[in-house]
């Protein structure tokens, strides 16, 4: 390869849930394009982001966490979701918490067994250890596990060693034109990005009070010349899920509603009129039918 060559590539970010895979995108494009929570799960669909600079383009590939839940049709898609991208990107990015190595992790670390592209080690979190020592006896055992293309130690939340990271994965990336226009960030349109956004506030607001059992749909984006005006739904699956997203006279959804329509604005650039319905659809999560006209779809 030239030294001085253009590269463009695809890389995965996998891991099981909230290891910090999205933080870490964020990060990384200097831009939020996928929601972030404390809440396991919050990230359900495959979303590209795309950082472009003079010597090269890196499309990452944000994942749900992969994870041994598969009781719902929701879980099964969401792994699906985030194996389906294993044989189709030039690099893969093995996220892991500093220290914690979990069940889950090892059903990440058995799917990339048969997989025939590189896969860096990410250990996550380190700005979380009282004991620095006890890191590199934990990235042996984790190396003793398979041989990986590089191991970079960060934190995410404090964007600390990102650089060397972007650098590692770089040169591991073939020589190729730009797939994207270089102001283009993500492959997700504002209604997408509208409603996952008014999701995080929803997962955000209620904390442990909120089950899985929760999606958001944009049923009308008009965008006008002074203000956009969105309309989203909601949707539960029993009426006291309904009832606690609503709150005392509306108190709760009014909350989830301005948090969200600031952060909208600031997307968009301009004023923002959300208006937030909460609908009871049965069954949604766990409907294979029902998930697919609410956009869960890997196709």
């Amino acid at each position: 390869m030239k030294a001085n060559a253009f590269r463009c590539g695809f890389v995965a970010i996998i891991g099981r849930p909230n290891v910090g895979k999205s933080t870490l995108l964020n990060h990384i494009l200097g831009q939020k394009i996928s929601i972030t929570s404390r809440k396991p799960q919050t990230t359900r669909h495959q979303i590209l982001g795309v950082k472009t600079t003079a010597t090269a383009q890196v499309i990452y590939v944000d994942t749900p966490g992969i994870h041994n839940r598969r009781s719902t049709a929701i879980n099964r898609y969401m792994n699906r979701a985030a194996s389906s991208v294993l044989g189709d990107v030039d690099l893969i990015l093995f996220v892991v918490q500093a220290l914690q190595w979990t069940e889950e992790d090892e059903v990440v670390m058995n799917r990339l067994r048969d997989v025939d592209v590189p896969v860096m080690l990410v250990v996550n979190k380190i700005d979380k250890l009282d004991d620095k020592d006890a890191l590199l006896p934990y990235i042996e055992k984790l190396t003793a596990m398979r041989e990986f293309d590089a191991v970079v130690p960060l934190s995410a939340l404090h964007a600390q060693n990102i650089t060397a990271l972007e650098a590692d994965v770089h040169q591991r990336l073939p020589e190729n034109g730009p797939f994207f226009p270089e102001d283009q960030i993500t492959d997700r349109n504002v209604r997408f990005l509208s409603a996952e956004i008014i999701r995080e506030k929803l997962i955000r607001e209620l904390g442990a009070e909120l089950p899985y059992t929760t999606t958001v749909e944009i049923e009308r984006f008009e965008e006008g010349e002074a203000i956009t005006r969105i309309y989203a739904t909601i949707y539960v699956e029993t009426r006291g899920q309904k009832t606690i997203i609503i709150g005392r006279k509306g108190s709760r959804l009014k909350s989830i509603g301005t948090k969200a329509r600031i952060d909208i604005e600031k997307m968009l650039d301009t004023k923002v009129y959300l208006e937030l319905w909460v609908k009871i659809r049965e069954g949604w999560s766990n409907d294979e039918r029902a998930l697919a006209s609410l956009g869960y779809s890997t196709e």
